[in-house]
């Protein structure tokens, strides 16, 4: 009988022991987002509307962690701990973690979504991505960052939940599980989890151009977390307070505002801005900033002066 399992086209049996591997990384993209070129094209759609025209599109935390920092008051991506996830019925809460944010630098290129390569054989960001930032950030209310006060991660729902509208969402699998298998290669996912949760892999690291290697487990799951681009805590002070529950709950699990990379610098950027903290390689700057230009816009959040400026200058240098 056909198979209907979504996730399987993705994947191919290594064996009877149920474990999978996905296609080669040359040939895959970003999982369930086709929604990036619609995000995109909206994009662009509003600005020209507002007669910005003249600029055309060419078309596109995560550990298995138990526990939330919700209620703890640190950053949004903060991992509370190493304990094992349990099965996608069940998606383990995480969190983003805080440590000093590190300086910006020049512009950057790579791929939409798509793990980078090591550093000088990054492919260039998407030329839609990267045009709709361009047209989209002028359209970005600039202001000061609203007071903290009422922040919670639980505000953005539960972690990692599948029951949203956005790409990935109502797959039967949660959103965590659902990044890693998208940004890592060479992966083996659990036999028994519906081809959701993801035993092991390789993350080419965009943020560090590091090759990282991943192996579910209490000790070991932190080596690869999932990061919000536009961290929760800093949308909360730049419009998302405003936001209904589903929409909050969206911009968490939005797969454009989520890339998987290695825990040490996700611990490093903690809940920064381009303007105080970019991706130490600088190849891939420009999708960074372009991704977070698109989410602010989608989900109508702001940015302050500096952070506005420093984006500016990333977009000026994108190919």
């Amino acid at each position: 009988m056909p198979d209907n399992n979504p996730r399987t086209h993705e994947v191919h049996r290594l064996g009877a022991t149920g474990t999978r591997a996905v296609r080669p990384r040359s040939t895959r993209r970003v999982r369930g987002v086709a929604g990036v070129r619609g995000t995109v094209a909206a994009v662009l759609a509003v600005a020209l509307g507002a007669g910005l025209a003249g600029c055309e599109a060419d078309g596109s935390w995560a550990m298995d962690a138990a526990g939330s920092a919700s209620s703890t008051g640190q950053p949004d991506n903060l991992d509370p701990s190493a304990a094992e996830a349990p099965a996608p019925e069940s998606p383990a809460p995480g969190a983003e973690v805080g440590a000093p944010p590190e300086a910006p630098g020049p512009g950057a290129e790579s791929d939409g979504g798509v793990p980078a390569p090591p550093p000088g054989n990054a492919p260039s960001a998407p030329p839609d991505l990267v045009a709709a930032a361009r047209v989209g950030l002028p359209l970005l209310p600039i202001k000061g960052r609203a007071p903290k006060t009422g922040y919670d991660r639980d505000q953005f729902g539960q972690a990692w939940s599948d029951d949203v509208t956005v790409a990935g969402g109502h797959n039967g699998c949660d959103t965590r599980n659902d990044v890693l298998a998208r940004d890592l290669v060479d992966i083996a996912l659990k036999p028994g989890s519906r081809d959701c949760v993801v035993l092991s892999g390789t993350l080419d690291d965009p943020y560090t151009g590091e090759t990282v290697a991943f192996t579910r487990g209490s000790n070991t799951s932190r080596e690869v977390q999932i990061d919000h681009l536009v961290a929760l805590s800093d949308a909360w002070q730049k419009g998302a307070q405003q936001l209904g529950e589903e929409q909050r709950r969206n911009l968490a699990n939005d797969p454009l505002n989520l890339q998987a990379v290695s825990g040490s610098v996700n611990q490093r950027k903690s809940d920064g801005d381009a303007a105080t903290w970019l991706p130490p390689n600088a190849v891939y700057r420009c999708e960074y900033v372009a991704r977070q230009v698109v989410v602010k816009q989608e989900y109508g959040l702001w940015v302050t002066q500096a952070e506005h400026d420093a984006i500016e200058r990333e977009l000026a240098g994108c190919p």
